[in-house]
């Protein structure tokens, strides 16, 4: 009982950080660019997790390189530099919406890489998901404006390679999860870095606001934000812990309306509420499977 209070603990405190890392982005990028920012959180990341590794005592040997390499450059380096350059232009909550279709992208790169069959319910799923993604970029209206939107559904679906990469590499080695974790923050460093030196962006405007901000998103939302995720799957099933990411884009709307005001037009809801739907039909059915299993 004592255990499953915690985990309850744990998974309100990684709604909570996970939601307000959009819009404390968000907050920090009129003092640094995107691809500065993102370097900048990533550093901090690898030096808490790092410190957290030693901490714990667990071995500081590298992972696989190639599939380690690999698995950085889709979730550190592509997720995080595009969800960043999402935000410069876009609003925090819709961002993170279009980059929380994560799942979705999944389920359809399992079923071609990974020959995972879907079942009817998961295919509605991503066709009510889809919709909801046409709802809100409305690709018939090509321009830039919408750049960032189509920034933040790319970010979600590198995300989803991710998952893609770290199903294949634990499917033919075993690999401590806290291990692989740092180790592709690490690798996926280097290409943040070189793309931020390369963009030559202004230099960032050190005070308390950003100061504040790399440490809510480095230490916090990176190193620890992983870090309960990886103790929540040791605890609860695949579906439930699934279920703790998916709240983050709910909440994530509700805190950018109460901060920046950011009111979605009616096309924008619907493509929230049917992106929320989907969303709520894929928990009901990974629920379903966990307790069937």
């Amino acid at each position: 009982m004592k255990q499953h209070l915690g985990s309850l603990g744990l998974l309100a405190g990684l709604w909570l950080v996970w939601s307000y890392a959009w819009s404390v982005s968000k907050l920090a990028l009129p003092y640094i660019g995107p691809f500065d920012l993102a370097t900048a959180r990533t550093l901090c990341g690898v030096l808490g997790l790092g410190i957290l590794l030693v901490a714990t005592g667990r071995s500081l040997a590298p992972t696989p390189f190639w599939p380690t390499f690999w698995l950085g450059l889709a979730q550190t380096a592509g997720f995080t530099a595009l969800s960043n350059f999402a935000l410069v232009t876009g609003g925090a909550g819709k961002v993170s919406v279009l980059a929380y279709t994560m799942p979705f992208w999944t389920l359809v790169l399992a079923r071609v890489f990974l020959d995972e069959r879907l079942s009817k319910a998961q295919w509605a799923s991503v066709a009510l998901a889809f919709a909801g993604l046409m709802a809100i970029v409305e690709p018939w209206h090509l321009d830039l404006a919408r750049l960032s939107e189509w920034l933040a559904v790319a970010a979600g679906l590198t995300w989803a390679s991710s998952a893609i990469i770290a199903k294949t590499l634990r499917r033919h080695r075993r690999v401590d999860v806290m291990s692989l974790t740092f180790w592709q923050m690490f690798w996926g460093f280097w290409p943040l870095l070189a793309v931020s030196l390369a963009m030559g962006e202004p230099a960032p405007v050190w005070g308390w606001e950003l100061a504040a901000a790399l440490l809510y998103l480095g230490p916090l939302a990176n190193s620890l934000g992983w870090l309960i995720w990886m103790v929540l799957l040791g605890r609860l099933s695949a579906g439930a812990t699934g279920l703790g990411a998916l709240v983050v884009p709910a909440l994530s709307v509700a805190i950018a309306a109460l901060q920046f005001g950011e009111i979605p037009s009616l096309s924008e809801s619907l493509g929230m509420a049917l992106i929320a739907l989907s969303l709520g039909l894929l928990c009901v059915v990974t629920l379903g499977r966990s307790k069937a299993g």
